[in-house]
């Protein structure tokens, strides 16, 4: 059951290109994003959360080990 839900905002470049390709996929965009969300968490869960790694998509949230 969808109960909730998530307000972003995003540059008006990156959601227009986003659309188009869910659009080519025959996807909703919501969908996609609501995907994304459960494989993030899944591989949080079991120790592989970076989705981004060696990426430039780095979280800022995130420090560096030294």
């Amino acid at each position: 059951m969808k109960d909730a839900g998530i307000r972003i905002r995003v540059e008006k470049d990156l959601r227009e290109a986003f659309v188009a390709v869910c659009q080519e996929e025959d996807r909703r965009a919501s969908d996609v994003l609501r995907e994304f969300m459960q494989t993030y968490v899944q591989r949080h869960q079991i120790g592989q959360g970076d989705l981004f790694v060696g990426s430039a998509h780095r979280s800022p949230h995130k420090r560096k080990a030294t």
